[in-house]
Formats: structure tokens, sequence, C-alpha cells
């Protein structure tokens, strides 16, 4: 979902997501699907595997949870200077997005509410900080 709406923001930086522990090759849920649509957002979604190719490639790396922000750096050591939970870097507090896989509609909801309002703070601290922060790509998980 968060791919899905910083797309859907038209903002400047090139988005990609990839998973620490996602299968290749597989379409978002029917209810990241029906709740994007609910929110007119038009998303097409295969997921990836986080390689080094897309670690190197982005300028900014966002976890939606610690555990995946220190699986990431367990990988990658290397990234520790552009890596970060979304909580973290939009609004500088610890806290995980809720994964809402296997969960109903309304839990689906509910995090695509918390991840519109941190993609919101982190986009306006993006822009603030355009010295201090990534230039070309972001990459969520």
């Amino acid at each position: 979902m968060a791919e899905a709406i910083l797309k859907d923001r038209k903002q400047e930086w090139e988005v990609r997501s990839a998973g620490v522990y996602a299968a290749a090759g597989s379409g978002a849920s029917a209810h990241t699907m029906a709740v994007l649509k609910e929110n007119q957002i038009s998303f097409q979604h295969v997921s990836q595997g986080l390689g080094k190719d897309v670690v190197e490639w982005a300028d900014a790396i966002f976890t939606m949870t610690a555990s995946h922000k220190q699986a990431v750096l367990s990988l990658f050591p290397d990234c520790a200077n552009k890596l970060w939970t979304l909580k973290e870097f939009a609004k500088g507090e610890r806290g995980d997005v809720a994964d809402p896989y296997g969960g109903s509609i309304e839990e689906y909801r509910q995090t695509y509410e918390e991840l519109d309002e941190l993609i919101t703070e982190a986009l306006k601290k993006m822009q603030s900080e355009a010295g201090d922060v990534p230039e070309r790509g972001h990459h969520g998980e």
C-alpha cells in the first residue's frame, strides 16, 4: 500500500517496493486492492524480494517495522545511513506500521489511514529538508 500511495501522490521521487521475506511474483491481496480502489488509487503490484540491486539503487529505504529494519541491516550493513522505519523518518518516533495481512478489510483500512498520514509527513520532511534527503529512489517494504 505504501508504494501505491507514494506513486499516487505523483511526487518527484521514483519508488520501488521490495520485501525482506517477499515471494517474488505475487500480486497484492484482495483487501489491499479493495482499499486502494476505495481511495481512488489504481495500482498494479508484483512483489519482489529485497536484493543488493535495490539496496544500492535506493537513496532511502523505509521499512514498516523495526524487525524488518534489523533484518535489512543484517543482510546489508552498509545501508545503515539510508535506512529508517517509516514512522521513525516521518515522526521521529519508534513504532511499527501494523501489518494487516490475513486480517479484515477494516484492518486494511486502518493501515491505509496510518500509511497515508505517515507518507504525508515523510514527504513534507523530504521537501523541507531537500538538501539532506534522497534525490532519486525510495524503497518501502
